[in-house]
This record gives structure tokens, sequence and C-alpha cells, in this order.
């Protein structure tokens, strides 16, 4: 079935479709990674964009039931330069195509990737929309165009949980995790560490998550404009210095916003599992996964409390935040990978190890 992506600018792209045929808009962004295409579908990180891979072959190792990252897939729509018509591994239990169509995703492939990345690259992420339905080229140009734009857009709060679970309760270390959109990896790498792990609504303020009692409070990942979140911001700011308080991506973000500092989107975001980080302290370079849009304003950051831990070698940007006095920092990556590198995976343990070091202070 033949079908169209349209971008804002102008631009079109033509393909064929596979998953659920249909209409879908939203900002399309590219993804580095040569694998990990299931985790990518289920990363509540991507509601609201349509994700273009940059590898060319997808779907060669099919899906199964154990590399989601969330119960659903959350992208609005997936491009890719090829879909495999075959799915060869030993743990596959089902077919991409099927996936997506299981789901009501709508899938574009045999679309020039490569001239769509360079695309973006030179102008920037942009609002788009795929359709099957709709061929004609200046109607869905239009579109894109009234389609929602991602700055001012709250996304954590149409991904978050509606009510607090347990992720698991056994463990030493009650860690309440806050979901704007948070990857089930962040929460397995907790549970490896013989944590309590609590999940809450991004929605619920600091009185009602402090009253529980945990030792500490990760900030997750997730999608949409980290400046549309003042609500999340205002618990972070009331749980820093009663609480160890921790960040990943947007959860970074919201820290950031906690301790002063201020957000701007970046031209084409960082999406893929193969970003090079900095670690100022010890000069460490790693491999990183990354899948944000926005990032930290560092000029606006109050450095006499605040030390920029790791950044960005790709563009300079800040990757990691700690405050001088209190038990809080942040990083922009992701150390659960999933998919990507494991480089990171420490920053857990320094976590887990700022919480238990609070409660032996505390007594």
């Amino acid at each position: 079935m033949k079908a169209l992506l349209a971008l804002e600018d102008g631009r079109v792209f033509p393909g064929y479709a596979f998953g659920s045929p249909g209409e879908a808009c939203g900002e399309v962004v590219f993804n580095t990674s040569m694998a990990g295409y299931q985790e990518i579908l289920t990363d509540p990180s991507y509601h609201g964009q349509i994700v273009t891979m940059t590898y060319p072959l997808i779907g060669n190792y099919g899906v199964n039931p154990h590399d989601i990252e969330s119960d659903i897939p959350r992208l609005s729509g997936f491009i890719v330069r090829e879909k495999s018509t075959l799915s060869s591994n030993w743990r596959a239990e089902g077919t991409l195509d099927d996936y997506l169509s299981s789901y009501n995703i709508l899938g574009l492939e045999r679309v020039d990737t490569r001239a769509l990345t360079r695309h973006i690259r030179e102008k920037g992420s942009m609002r788009g929309v795929i359709s099957t339905s709709d061929l004609n080229p200046r109607s869905l140009v239009e579109k894109a165009c009234s389609s929602p734009l991602m700055e001012g857009r709250d996304l954590a709060g149409e991904v978050t949980v509606s009510q607090p679970y347990w992720w698991q309760e056994i463990g030493h270390t009650l860690i309440a995790v806050i979901d704007c959109g948070v990857k089930w990896n962040i929460l397995r790498h907790l549970a490896t560490r013989r944590c309590r792990v609590k999940v809450y609504p991004c929605t619920w303020n600091a009185e009602r998550v402090l009253s529980e009692k945990p030792d500490g409070i990760l900030f997750s990942n997730g999608p949409g404009d980290p400046a549309a979140l003042p609500y999340v911001v205002e618990t972070a700011k009331k749980a820093i210095g009663r609480v160890p308080v921790f960040g990943i991506c947007l959860g970074h973000q919201v820290v950031g916003q906690a301790l002063g500092g201020n957000t701007y989107k970046l031209k084409f975001g960082h999406h893929g599992g193969n970003h090079p980080v900095k670690n100022l302290t010890t000069g460490r370079i790693s491999i990183t996964s990354q899948n944000h849009g926005f990032t930290i304003d560092a000029k606006t950051l109050p450095h006499d409390d605040v030390e920029v831990t790791y950044i960005n070698l790709n563009d300079q940007t800040i990757e990691g935040l700690r405050h001088h006095n209190l038990p809080v920092f942040s990083v922009q990556f992701h150390p659960e990978a999933g998919p990507g590198p494991n480089d990171t995976t420490y920053i857990f343990d320094q976590f887990i190890t700022m919480v238990e070091a609070n409660r032996a202070k505390k007594g």
C-alpha cells in the first residue's frame, strides 16, 4: 500500500505502508541505534513522535515479550528503509509488521531514510504526517503545519500511571519513582540492587510521595517539553533537601529546573545508542544511550551551588548535574540503556550509595 510522509516545510517522502494503515502525525526525529527497535517502539519518551531509524534493515529478529520498555508502543509512527521479511531469532514470537498492526501503529518503509535524516539534521526536527488515506502532498503538508508543536506540550501527564504500583516490594531500600514515562529497565536496575521500588504518577505532589517515607526519589525519563511540567518541578523542589534525589533524561531536566536552571529545545535532539559523554570529574569518556529533544541551559544555572558533571562531546551540551551540598544529582543520558551500551550503569550504584549514606546519617 502506497503512503506518503509530508513535513511541515513542504518536503514529501514516498514509501509503502506496513503495520496498521491510516494516518499519523507527530514530530519527526531520527534514531541512530543499530538494534533495539522493540525497546525504541515501547519507550514512552517517544510519545507524540514519528521515529526514523537510520540503520537500513529493521525487523530481522522479530519481536518478543521480554524486550519491551512499557506495556504498549508509544510512538506515533515508525519509518524504516527496509522492513525485513524474515524474523530469525530463537526468542522471536512474532513479526514487526504484526506487532505494529496489533497496536494500530502506522509504519512506513522503502523511504530514503538517509535523505530524510540529512534533511532533519540540516533543518531540524519538525512536524510531519504519514498517511495511506490521503496521498495529496499539499493536503498533508497543511495537516503537518496544523498539528501540535512539541514546545509547550505536557506529554508526561499522558503516559504516566493513574495509580501507584509496586514494581518490587522486597528489599532494603525504598525508592519512589516519579513516573514521567519511565522505562522498565530503570525499574529493573533498581530491583537488582535490592531496592523496594514503588512507582507514582507524576501528578502526585511531594507531600503525598514523602508521606510514604521513601529513602530516595527518582524522577524518570519521559516525553514532551520539560518547561511544561511546573507541577513536577515543584515536587522536585520540595523533595530536594529532604531525601536524596536522582533524575534521568526528562527527570534530569526537571531536577535542573528545580535547582534554578531553564531548558531549551535542541535542533534535532539526541536519539540513539552511540553518544559520547565525558565525565568532568574523572575525565572518563563513555558511550551512552540517549533520547531527548530538550536540554538544560548552562548559562541559567546557579554555579555557586550546582556543578556540571558530564558534557556531550558532540555539541558540548550538559549531560549531568550535581548539587555541591545536597544529595541530589541527575544525568541527561540513559544509564539503564535498553537499548544501548552499558558503560554507565554504575550511576545506579552511586545513587543507592548516596541513599544509604543519607539514611545512615539520619540514624
